[in-house]
């Protein structure tokens, strides 16, 4: 898998979800803390192109996947295709 990006919150019990999900399947990732770094939702809606109103962000690659959720499915569907082919 491509480098994983996760725009969060070390308070955040999803952004450590995703965290814990890359480190158990071995993706290299980067973990950035908005707090820390002084980025906000508004500036993470200019590098997405729409409205953020959650955390985490993230990215594998350039693609924008979404939140925590989102980034559970996106792997799910990416090791079932891995199977499938």
């Amino acid at each position: 898998m491509e480098q994983v990006t996760i725009f969060g919150r070390m308070s955040c019990g999803f952004c450590v979800r995703a965290k814990q999900l890359c480190e158990v399947k071995n993706f290299p990732y980067r973990f950035v803390d908005m707090i820390a770094e002084g980025i906000s939702k508004a500036d993470l809606e200019k590098t997405v192109g729409k409205p953020v109103q959650t955390v985490p962000q993230i990215f594998v690659g350039e693609q924008h996947i979404g939140g925590c959720d989102d980034f559970f499915q996106y792997v799910r569907q990416a090791e079932a295709a891995a199977t499938a082919g």
